[in-house]
């Protein structure tokens, strides 16, 4: 954030989207805005990043956010495309606010491709029956033997002749009719 121009565009930004859920800034030159309603599958995010030089230059537009992996990848890239192409349009002004806007204006001309459902994505990877079985049986892990006195030792250890204080098994009843619901007597 060298330039001043940055520093009033995000100023104006905070304030233009003060109170908007759509609009999150991650970091000083990082900006995200949500366009759909969740859980459509036409909804995305568009995320602009400004580089050190940024009025003069070009936002970075990435579309390859974990929330729009249900958009087919040529949405992605048209969204992207015509965000560049209004970007080079503004190239030496604060253009944040306008590419954001801009998409909202033509949000069901960049989604048109987009189908209502998700698409269902077949996964690669196929394993044999064969090599599982092979996996279970190498995977057996072998109890520890202990020797007799080994047993005694740890048997005395943990308090196996130690008096312990009379009721010390006893359960609460309240406690025990509580997790149990009790009986209902008949009459």
């Amino acid at each position: 954030m060298s330039s001043e121009s940055q520093q009033e565009e995000l100023e104006v930004l905070k304030s233009i989207y003060d109170g908007d859920d759509a609009f999150k800034q991650m970091s000083d030159s990082v900006f995200h805005y949500k366009f759909g309603e969740d859980g459509c599958n036409k909804s995305f995010i568009v995320e602009i990043s400004w580089p050190s030089n940024y009025p003069e230059e070009l936002p970075v537009i990435n579309m390859e956010l974990f929330y729009n992996k249900h958009l087919v990848t040529g949405v992605k890239e048209s969204i992207k495309s015509s965000l560049l192409q209004q970007a080079s349009d503004l190239i030496g002004m604060s253009m944040t606010f306008s590419l954001f806007e801009w998409v909202k204006d033509n949000l069901n001309t960049l989604i048109t491709v987009q189908p209502d459902t998700p698409l269902v994505q077949q996964s690669t990877t196929i394993t044999s029956v064969e090599e599982s079985v092979d996996d279970s049986s190498l995977k057996k892990e072998k109890k520890e033997q202990l020797t007799k006195s080994q047993k005694r030792r740890i048997f005395d250890r943990f308090g196996a002749t130690t008096e312990r204080p009379r009721g010390w098994d006893w359960v609460d009843i309240i406690k025990h009719l509580s997790q149990t619901g009790g009986q209902k007597s008949e009459s």
